[in-house]
């Protein structure tokens, strides 16, 4: 088996890439930034890398030609810009939050449909189905990449389409942000959550392990938010 994972070289991508990994896959990651791509390599003994940057044509037509054939193809990549109140959220993080996640899986996507085998998995968020203030932009773009799933999947059949719907995850990218607001959102949300636990990069790895190894699975949006779409 052959898996591509497209922005595994940190946070979600990296758990994916590892558990596929020891199931003896070959696994090829691919990510902007050398120095994090290779520094993931050294963490998955056993992977591939190679450089891409998925938003352009070009850099993906190429990758794809280097890599060949794959039996299923894994979009992990993701921007990050586009949250905050409508009041006060710039659409230019809103459109650069399209460019980064959406419009760099569909770039890749296109450039890839004459390499893949089996399926194609791509990552929303839980910002798609719940109601959560500040996340007008995060939604939309999120609730962008879930529409794709059904119509995708019918019209590359037999190729299988899915997508999951991670909540909140402790990933590297909450590195990013002030310790003081990291505690309380992972704070909040765990006494908010039904599991009172924020998520864990291996818990989305194993949804997404788990639909790429399921031959009777497409066209399904698999919610690994510990309960945040709940209505409550």
């Amino acid at each position: 088996m052959k898996v591509i994972v497209i922005g595994g070289s940190s946070g979600i991508g990296e758990a994916v890439a590892r558990m596929f990994v020891q199931s003896e896959a070959e696994v090829i990651i691919a990510g902007r930034n050398r120095e994090r791509l290779e520094a993931a390599l050294q963490r998955l003994a056993g992977a591939h890398g190679e450089i891409m940057d998925a938003a352009s044509p070009e850099s993906a037509a190429r990758f794809f030609e280097r890599t060949g054939h794959c039996d299923h193809l894994i979009f992990t990549a993701s921007g990050g810009r586009g949250a905050g109140s409508i009041a006060s959220v710039s659409i230019d993080d809103i459109k650069s939050g399209f460019e980064a996640k959406l419009f760099a899986q569909l770039t890749s996507l296109k450039a890839a449909l004459p390499f893949v085998g089996q399926s194609i998995t791509l990552i929303s968020a839980a910002t798609a189905a719940a109601a959560m203030p500040g996340t007008v932009g995060l939604a939309a773009i999120n609730g962008a990449v879930e529409s794709m799933v059904r119509p995708l999947a019918v019209e590359l059949a037999p190729i299988r389409v899915n997508a999951v719907r991670p909540g909140v995850v402790d990933t590297p990218w909450w590195n990013g942000v002030p310790k003081e607001y990291k505690e309380t959102v992972f704070r909040q949300t765990s006494s908010a959550l039904p599991v009172k636990r924020v998520g864990k990069p291996d818990d989305v790895a194993a949804a997404v392990f788990m639909i790429a190894n399921n031959g009777f699975i497409t066209g399904t949006i698999v919610d690994v938010s510990g309960g945040a779409t709940l209505a409550r």
